[in-house]
């Protein structure tokens, strides 16, 4: 069993940043995939980056050149650094773990951009 918690959301104006953090516990192995994926309300869950152990990192389109994924294997906690946010970035956000073939998910943090 993997433990995922999530911290750092909160309201924010437009143009401001938020640093998310999702530390996790339990079952770890030293080849995994960290990501945050984000759903807005009346919308599909969907992927904002992902980092794998070996240090490739996807991006959605949408946040490239804004956000930033970022991890600590030491502490087995991942990091999504938001600037420029934007109300449309307004979203429960999820940290996500996929270790041998199994996702597991965080509990959400909202994310409220105001314009």
């Amino acid at each position: 069993q993997v433990q995922l918690v999530e911290s750092g959301g909160g309201l924010v104006q437009a143009g401001g940043s938020l640093r998310l953090s999702c530390a996790a516990s339990g079952s770890i192995f030293s080849i995994n995939t960290r990501g945050w994926y984000r759903q807005a309300p009346g919308k599909q869950r969907v992927l904002v980056a992902t980092l794998t152990t070996g240090g490739i990192i996807n991006y959605a389109d949408s946040v490239k050149g804004r956000f930033t994924i970022s991890r600590d294997n030491a502490k087995n906690t991942v990091y999504l650094q938001m600037n420029s946010l934007k109300h449309e970035d307004t979203a429960v956000y999820y940290c996500s773990k996929v270790q041998l073939g199994r996702t597991d998910w965080g509990q959400g943090t909202q994310v409220t951009v105001s314009s």
